[in-house]
């Protein structure tokens, strides 16, 4: 007869055994998800702590839609950060902002380092799929890459900005300001510490140091981690994936109808940049072109100020946003690449939509499908919420919704005249906007993956057009 300890341990090893068996880990979808929600719970808790306001706590709904706003870079706030944050609150911001800008995979991975924890296979698959890695691997060593260019391109901003503001600002005060404001620009984040100064009512300096420097980090921020990661090891492997090439081709034409777009539009007579000389105007319109794909800072005193042309292409380009796995959010460039070349395709009489001797899978062009669709759904139920409790007008709930949708946080003066329920649904929609179409896409490849179809149906014909 065996011993109690020998029973109790063969017992242990029953349970151990069923529990293995039926205990089955999250999606990678739920995790990202779940990161983020856990985020947002964190900074929230933190940014109502008495010393992050300056002369009062921060509101339940003033921190929610604070954190959620920095962790998704969107940039849109209730609040006037450089007003109504003490330094402590600021760098917290500042945290919360280079979090949601690397990615809460990212960052998660380092803490487990730091800790000396081993990296489980779906975290790895979990931070590939952050990264939007089509082949995870050397996910570890990737990482470390990722991070230490960050940090690097963000390092070599906050230097020239620091140099271009310090004798505005003082030396010490312009060192804050250039680390906190080139983070947020590579980040696509749209924060900033000179809006409530009294001398920059209008945000940023506009001056063209400060717009080249800025306009440059944004553009890098925003082609995406699978971009950079070939662009730097470009000199040794001599290769670059189609992927980098048609998100270069595709920034590069968004950028150029964007800015010469604005350009004709504001040339126009009275319109409110035909006092500035032409060269200065053609940086002010590339600059907004730039900014409008997800970075949200203003190069000119106003959105609203600008034409309604003008204002058309800053939604359209806001819809588009940045490349996948970057800094900002939109359907991004590739989903409207793949849509654009198989529509090509079509045209062409093509079975598949093809570009450099190469061909789009269907099921790529089904997700790219889905992302749009679902994408023109969350932005039109989303509008409607806001015009059925907000008295204002059309233009400016879907520029709001928009902005929010693709983490922009350009707004037309219209965020803080938000009730408690415009801006729920606003912190839902830049939740969704850093997360949703990625985790969909994620979900319809594991849907995609189990089903099994074993009767094929009859086709039946559907007229379209």
């Amino acid at each position: 007869m065996k011993s109690l300890p020998d029973q109790a341990r063969a017992l242990l090893r029953r349970t151990r055994g069923r529990y293995r068996t039926r205990y089955r880990p999250p999606p990678t979808a739920l995790r990202l998800i779940g990161g983020l929600l856990f985020l947002v719970v964190l900074g929230t808790l933190v940014l109502m702590l008495p010393i992050m306001g300056t002369t009062r706590r921060l509101a339940l709904n003033e921190a929610v839609f604070t954190a959620t706003s920095a962790l998704s870079v969107t940039g849109l706030t209730i609040i006037v950060p450089v007003r109504d944050l003490t330094l402590a609150g600021q760098i917290v911001l500042l945290c919360l902002i280079q979090i949601g800008g690397v990615g809460f995979m990212v960052a998660a991975v380092v803490v487990f380092r730091l800790l000396g924890r081993r990296i489980s296979l779906l975290d790895r698959v979990a931070l590939s799929d952050s990264l939007g890695l089509l082949v995870p691997g050397a996910i570890l060593e990737l990482t470390r890459r990722v991070l230490m260019t960050v940090f690097a391109i963000e390092g070599c901003g906050a230097v020239l900005l620091w140099f271009n503001w310090r004798d505005a600002l003082g030396n010490e005060r312009a060192v804050f300001y250039a680390i906190f404001h080139a983070v947020s620009a590579f980040c696509n984040a749209g924060f900033d510490l000179f809006t409530g100064l009294p001398d920059y009512p209008n945000g940023i300096p506009k001056d063209n140091a400060t717009l080249l420097i800025m306009g440059t980090l944004i553009f890098l921020g925003g082609l995406g981690i699978p971009v950079l990661s070939d662009l730097l090891t470009w000199p040794h492997h001599h290769r670059i994936s189609l992927h980098t090439r048609i998100t270069l081709v595709v920034v590069v034409t968004l950028l150029c109808v964007g800015g010469f777009g604005m350009f004709l539009a504001e040339s126009r007579p009275e319109m409110f940049l035909t006092t500035e000389p032409w060269p200065r105007r053609l940086l002010i319109t590339f600059f907004q072109s730039i900014s409008a794909r997800t970075a949200g800072f203003s190069g000119v005193n106003g959105i609203e100020n600008l034409s309604a042309a003008s204002q058309f292409l800053l939604i359209g380009l806001m819809f588009i946003g940045c490349a996948p796995a970057s800094m900002g959010g939109g359907i991004t460039t590739g989903t409207f690449a793949v849509l654009t070349l198989a529509l090509w395709g079509y045209a062409q009489g093509l079975p598949t939509a093809q570009i450099g001797g190469r061909s789009i899978a269907i099921w790529m062009v089904r997700k790219a499908a889905a992302v749009l669709t679902i994408s023109l759904l969350v932005v039109h139920t989303t509008t409607w919420l806001i015009l059925m409790t907000h008295d204002t007008t059309m233009e400016m709930a879907f520029f709001e919704v928009i902005s929010a949708f693709a983490t922009c946080g350009l707004s037309l003066a219209f965020t803080d005249q938000l009730n408690w329920f415009g801006q729920l649904v606003i912190i839902c929609v830049m939740f969704w906007g850093r997360l949703g179409a990625l985790t969909i896409v994620i979900a319809l490849a594991r849907t995609q993956q189990r089903a099994t179809q074993p009767v094929t149906y009859p086709e039946e014909q559907i007229l379209i057009g």
